[in-house]
Formats: C-alpha cells, sequence, structure tokens
C-alpha cells in the first residue's frame, strides 16, 4: 500500500517491506528494504532536491517527479522510469501477477489484462529477496531489456567490449578488475548501483538482472538527462569529483620493477635530468621496507630518505613510494594492530589472507582507527620525510585465494560490504593527507568504486600482460572507467607481466603503447621486465629481485628517440591537458573520452570503440596491431564552419566520414578539431 501522507518521498509497503523513492540530486533514488538501515555508501554529496520535485498519489498507482525523470509504481510495487519528455527509460521485469499498469505508448497506460498477459505464472519479481542462512539477503533487481540499447561505464574489466550489452559482470575487485557499479545508457539515463556486496550484473538481449549476495536491502540511484556530459555531471554530483590534478601529474612518471636503493633510484633520475629528458615523478616499488607492514624504509638500502627527496626535488622530481596494506606477523605493528582489531577476519582458516613474500594478513581500511593508525606511520616515516604521493597497491585487497565469503570488515562481512575497501583505502591517505597540510593530492591505487574520484585516486589496471590483445583491453579499460567517474586513470606502459627490452616485437609495442598514453590521463612507465637480476641481499627488502630496464632508453635508439618527442608533445600540450583535468574537477567529465561523450547526435560514434577524445579538441587513433602501419579513422560530424586537421601532417578533413590514414612506427593518428 501507499503511504499518502509521505510527500517528501514515494513510499510503498508490502509485508514489512518498504519501498522509498527519495529526490537526490538531479535523480531518484530507490531504496527497498525490511529494515531501517541508514548507509549512503556512495552517494556522500546530498545535494537535495530540484524545484519541479512532486509527489502524486491517485487511486491504485502513485509517480514521483525529480528533476528530468519521473517514475511510476503500481499497486503492486512496479516501477516504471521516463525521462522529461515522456520516453520510457528503464522498466522493471515482472513476470508475476495478473494486475499492473503496462505502457502503451510514451503517455498512455491500460490495464495488463486487457493484453496478452501470458508469462504471469512464472511467479518472477521485478526485486527478489532471498535470505540467506547466517545473513541476510540475497537480492535481484530485474529490469527489461530495451531494444538497440548500448551500455557503457561500469569500471575495468579485462575484455574487448565498449558496449557492455550483452555482458556478464562480476561485481567484485581482483588484480586489474575494478567494480565500479555506474552506467550510462545511449537512452539517457544513468544508473548507479548503489551496494559494495560481492555479485553480479547481466546486461542480456532478454533482461537485465543485478544481482547482489549479501545484503540488507536494494539500493540504486538513476537519472535522465539530454546528453552524456550531463549525466556525468549529475552523477558526479552526488558521488563526488576528483581533486585538481597538480602540474606535476601531467608529465612523465618513471617507475619499474623494482629500484632496490637510493642509488638506483638517484642514478637514474640523473641520467634523465643530464640528457634534458623532462621527469615528474620517479617511483620507489615494493619491498623497500624491512617488513610488510613495517610502513618505513630499509636504511640498509635507504640510508637517508629526506637527501633522496631533497636531491630530486632540485632536478623537479616528486617521489612516490609504494604502500601494501598487507601487515606480515614478523612486522613490528602486527601484534598492535590484531589487538586492537584494526586487521581483516577470516571466518575459515589461520586468519592469513595472502602468501607473499611472508604470511600476512591485511589492514582492514572500512575501520576508521585502522585508517587513522596506519597514516600515523606513514605521516612519521615518509610524510614528514618529504614524500608527499603513495602508490597504494594491492588495493582490492589481492585475497589469496579471492574468497569473498571468508572475510569479515569493520563494516560488515565481506560479501556484504567487501567491494568498497578500496575506496576506503583511498579515503584514509587522503584525509591523512589533507589534515597533514597537504593540499595537492592524487595517489596512485590499484582499485576503485564509485566516488573513489574524490579521494584523489589515480587508478591504474593492475597487472597486466604484455601483449598488443592486452593492450587492446586496457583501451576499453580507460574509456569505460572514465564514463563511470573516475577520470584519472592509466596503464603500466607495455603491460606489466614480462616483455625484453631486447625482443624486437616488443620495442614496437613499447612504442605504440606510449604514444597512445601520451593522450591519456598519466602518461607512466612500469613494468616487470625480462630478465630479471637477483637480489642485493637475503634479508628484508632486498631480498626480492628486479626486472630489466624500464627506462625510455632501455628499448634502443630508435624507441628512444621516438619516446622523446612524445615526451616534447606531452609537454607541449600542458596548459591544454590542464584545462581538461580542470573539467573533470569542475564536471566530472573524463579526461579520455569514447566518441559518442562528445557527439552524441552522431549515431556512429557510439558504436566506435578504437579511437577516443582527449578532452573536447583533440581525436587519437591508436594502433593496436603489430606491424600495422596505417588504419581507417572515422571522424564525427561538425557543424557547418568546423574541420578536422592531422596534427601530424596539416592535412584537413570533413566531419561525418571514414578516411584510411598513414601510421608508421613514429606517428599515432590525431586529429584536431578546429
Amino acid at each position: 500500500m501507499f503511504n499518502e501522507k509521505q510527500f517528501n518521498r514515494l513510499e510503498w509497503s508490502l509485508n514489512g517491506k518498504t519501498l522509498q523513492i527519495i529526490p537526490w540530486g538531479h535523480g531518484l533514488r530507490v531504496c527497498d528494504s525490511f529494515s531501517n538501515e541508514d548507509n549512503n555508501w556512495a552517494l556522500t554529496e546530498n545535494v537535495g532536491k530540484q524545484s519541479n520535485f512532486l509527489v502524486k498519489y491517485q487511486n491504485n498507482s502513485a509517480s514521483i517527479i525529480n528533476g528530468k525523470i519521473r517514475a511510476e509504481v503500481d499497486k503492486n510495487g512496479k516501477v516504471i522510469f521516463f525521462n522529461q519528455h515522456g520516453k520510457m527509460l528503464l522498466e522493471e521485469f515482472w513476470r508475476f501477477r495478473k494486475k499492473s499498469i503496462r505502457q502503451v505508448d510514451e503517455s498512455t497506460f491500460v490495464d495488463e489484462n486487457m493484453l496478452n498477459n501470458f508469462v504471469s505464472a512464472l511467479k518472477i519479481p521485478g526485486r527478489e529477496f532471498k535470505p540467506v542462512i547466517g545473513g541476510d539477503y540475497q537480492v535481484h533487481v530485474r529490469f527489461e531489456a530495451n531494444e538497440d540499447e548500448k551500455i557503457f561505464g561500469m569500471g575495468q574489466y579485462q575484455q574487448k567490449q565498449l558496449n557492455l550489452k550483452g555482458c556478464r559482470l562480476e561485481l567484485a575487485h581482483r588484480n586489474s578488475q575494478a567494480s565500479v557499479p555506474f552506467m550510462l545508457s545511449n537512452r539517457g539515463y544513468g544508473f548507479l548501483w548503489n551496494n559494495p556486496s560481492i555479485g553480479e550484473v547481466t546486461f542480456a538481449e532478454n533482461g537485465t538482472d543485478w544481482y547482489a549476495s549479501d545484503t540488507k536491502k536494494i539500493d540504486y540511484w538513476i537519472c535522465a538527462d539530454d546528453t552524456p556530459k550531463y549525466i556525468l555531471e549529475d552523477y558526479t554530483e552526488v558521488t563526488g569529483r576528483a581533486p585538481e590534478m597538480p602540474d606535476y601529474g601531467l608529465g612523465l612518471w618513471q617507475s619499474k620493477l623494482r629500484y632496490r636503493s637510493q642509488d638506483e633510484v638517484l642514478k637514474v633520475a640523473h641520467k634523465y635530468y643530464d640528457n634534458g629528458i623532462p621527469l615528474s615523478v620517479i617511483v620507489v616499488d615494493y619491498f623497500h621496507w624491512p617488513t610488510q607492514g613495517d610502513f618505513k624504509f630499509d636504511r640498509q638500502y635507504w640510508p637517508n630518505p629526506q637527501q633522496m627527496v631533497n636531491e630530486l626535488d632540485k632536478m623537479g622530481i616528486k617521489l612516490m613510494v609504494s604502500i601494501w596494506p598487507n601487515i606480515d606477523k614478523q612486522s613490528e605493528n602486527y601484534q598492535e594492530m590484531l589487538d586492537k582489531g584494526y586487521l581483516v577476519k577470516s571466518d575459515r582458516g589461520n586468519g592469513l589472507t595472502m602468501l607473499f613474500q611472508g604470511n600476512t594478513t591485511f589492514f582492514d581500511a572500512t575501520n576508521p582507527k585502522a585508517r587513522e593508525f596506519v597514516w600515523s606511520k606513514v605521516k612519521k616515516n615518509y610524510f614528514d620525510k618529504g614524500v608527499h604521493i603513495f602508490w597504494l597497491d594491492e588495493a582490492e585487497p589481492e585475497y589469496s585465494p579471492y574468497d569473498y565469503d571468508n572475510y569479515r570488515l569493520y563494516d560488515g562481512r565481506n560479501t556484504q560490504v567487501g567491494n568498497v575497501y578500496p575506496k576506503e583505502y583511498s579515503k584514509g591517505f587522503y584525509e591523512g593527507m589533507r589534515m597533514s597540510g597537504q593540499k595537492e593530492i592524487v595517489n596512485l591505487v590499484r582499485s576503485a568504486w564509485a566516488g573513489s574520484q574524490k579521494y584523489g585516486a589515480l587508478v591504474w589496471t593492475g597487472d597486466i600482460d604484455s601483449s598488443f590483445r592486452s593492450f587492446k583491453y586496457q583501451y576499453q579499460c580507460g574509456l569505460n572507467m572514465g564514463i563511470a567517474g573516475i577520470p584519472w586513470w592509466t596503464t603500466d606502459i607495455g603491460g606489466f607481466h614480462g616483455g625484453n627490452p631486447e625482443d624486437d616485437k616488443f620495442r614496437e609495442l613499447m612504442i605504440r603503447w606510449f604514444e597512445f598514453e601520451t593522450f591519456c590521463p598519466v602518461l607512466r612507465m612500469h613494468g616487470d621486465r625480462e630478465p630479471h637480476t637477483l637480489p642485493l641481499s637475503n634479508r628484508g627488502g632486498g631480498k626480492v629481485e628486479t626486472g630489466a630496464g624500464n627506462e625510455v632508453w632501455s628499448y634502443g635508439q630508435k624507441a628512444f628517440e621516438i619516446m622523446k618527442e612524445y615526451i616534447k608533445e606531452r609537454s607541449r600540450m600542458k596548459p591544454y591537458i590542464a584545462e581538461i583535468m580542470n573539467e573533470a574537477h569542475e564536471k566530472g567529465y573524463p579526461v579520455m573520452r569514447p566518441l559518442f561523450f562528445e557527439f552524441p547526435d552522431d549515431k556512429k560514434s557510439w558504436d566506435i570503440s578504437n579511437q577516443h577524445m582527449f578532452g573536447g579538441k583533440l581525436l587519437v587513433a591508436p594502433i593496436f596491431d603489430y606491424g600495422v602501419r596505417q588504419r581507417m579513422v572515422y571522424l564525427p560530424k561538425l557543424t557547418s564552419n568546423k574541420k578536422w586537421i592531422n596534427i601530424n601532417n596539416g592535412d584537413s578533413y570533413i566531419g561525418g566520414q571514414e578516411y584510411l590514414v598513414e601510421a608508421p612506427l613514429n606517428v599515432i593518428p590525431v586529429f584536431k578539431k578546429v
């Protein structure tokens, strides 16, 4: 039944379960639950309601309007969403009862008994709760499939598809997979699954099914707007936007697995400086510590961190250090963290959650006191010594194995809340840095959830394969990550696993990847190259081996000269990159954008998955295959007095057509809208 006395939201109840549809920013938040749990999860920015907000109850139905979206609810609780023009956007999938309302056209409803209700015996509800023994509920939220719908966003998955229609996606984090459950539809709506439970979504041709394995309630947010840009503005208005990107973030970041000592870092930095190659950031990777969980430098190999930072600063280079959430049983902090309940707990086994260079578990990033404890150690041993950029690795966290049901966090069972972990990990460092006086905050992190962007999260795609196929997969990751509200994104140039700098095919992969990443949010070198070099010693942080060289001069003279030219190009573009980074900060726009984001009225742009816009002016067409020296490029339609210019040779083109363009090894096709 409807609660007709409730006018600040639409409310419907049945058998102790209450459906609430609440105005939230430019959209509607939908909550269905047996409980009164109040956790906003990703919806941290409560910006109220729009001026046209209205709730209306009538006979056996009710409606709610907020901004450009309207929801209609029938007496059985079925929900249908429309935009401001009356176009149906989403309809819950109900195959359960004989009477309901159903839209025949964009303005008319009829009793479904007048139609051929041949599926009523299936007993499939649009919103379903099933009790979990020892837990709360499994839930399904089902929607009818929309014909010719295209779906984008959802974070990063290692697959070739940009358009996610027809895909089944795990709602869980893994190394190289980040679940950020916001989708954008070409039908003109955005949808956030506001639930950190481990689950799954299926965007099938015969229906969409959102599934949570263990949760207290159904919770999602939906908006309607006229363009993808407005939808991203609406979404990031309620989940938060990225901070301002500092100037040093726009240049080249240098990393490898792994610089083993202070001396090695300084030698590489001086070589860049002496060669006149501007370097923004250099990275001290993992196992620079005595033991995992100590959160400090091993002084045998890093004798004077403050001196290292000062020497790098004189060359205009910032130092970033790797932080792992892993706490080894041998760590000086383990017992205190165990006693205070700061560690992830296991329901089965001995409490270990990862076995890599030690016996470790993870600190519980959902526990605010655990976050404060870790930051206090990091501040003392890194921040106070001048290290103001952190690499938040293992951020999923990387359970070994990924038995999600085996772990418990401060916020609840891992199956129920586990996907929020990387966001809370970033939040702990962001808030600690803010309180410590840091104004420009950007931290590299290996995973994210909805809203991570507001905590300065620069997400990279994890430990990926070094191959052209992997290169193509990362492209879709970057584009969909931006649509999911995470504008700061990067990859390991050339991939992480393997790759010999002496191999000609791998050198070509490095060149093509470097060219592409010049036109990405962050240009960053990293990888585990072959062959490996033995550790410096068998104790502490020195016992881990290092990969081969991964500097721009490591891949032969030809590659070196090409990479230097693209570093120069990146430097020339800094004012432009700063401009589009500011759009990310102020409006929530991606830096790297699918074509449809800038050209939504060009139908073909919705089908292009191998080109992107770098900001609003540059169209980039990477080369994804070995030996390829030309490719077809589609240039979207422009207004009558506009044209496209190939920045490599000055040729001009009219929009709305495909062209075959040359792409020798030193050229990535890039076109400027003028």
